[in-house]
């Protein structure tokens, strides 16, 4: 499976919004799966904080997000039918057999998946299988930004506490 594609945002200035949201959201799925890179098994499942937050459960979640909104929000399977958890919490829970490349490779399949779902929708099309209701794919985008923006954040700052030099 190839990596997410690289791209610097500042090439898409002069571009159509849409080229801008998809460029911003890959910076941010690619910065996310990368903050496993160069760790440890045990690094990558340290616990840190007093939630089931660790880094390699912050990939795991992303995956599950890319699946909530862009799976069960276009094709309006349920949860169960995709195989995720129900509720957002679920998706940090680590399972034994779950691996650094397990879950980067699971990540990058889902972002991949997530892409070619999108593809030929419009931002103003309507994805019907939210819980919330029908949402534009627009909203969608800023609403998926703004998580992985934040879990970008928390990803760097657990980074920094596991990597910092004793």
């Amino acid at each position: 499976m190839p990596s997410l594609p690289a791209s610097n945002v500042d090439d898409f200035i002069n571009q159509p919004i849409r080229a801008q949201f998809e460029a911003f959201i890959d910076q941010h799925r690619r910065a996310l799966n990368d903050c496993l890179d160069g760790l440890t098994e045990e690094e990558a499942r340290r616990s840190l904080v007093s939630s089931r937050t660790t880094l390699l459960g912050l990939v795991k979640h992303a995956t599950f997000v890319e699946k909530v909104w862009f799976d069960e929000a276009v094709t309006c399977r349920s949860r169960a039918e995709i195989g995720i958890p129900a509720t957002p919490d679920e998706s940090f829970i680590l399972e034994e057999s779950d691996t650094v490349a397990g879950i980067q490779l699971a990540h990058r399949e889902a972002c991949e998946a997530s892409r070619l779902a999108t593809s030929s929708l419009g931002l103003d099309d309507l994805l019907e299988g939210n819980r919330r209701g029908p949402l534009p794919l627009r909203w969608v985008y800023l609403h998926v930004l703004r998580e992985l923006a934040q879990h970008c954040g928390h990803a760097d700052i657990l980074r920094e506490q596991i990597t910092r030099p004793k």
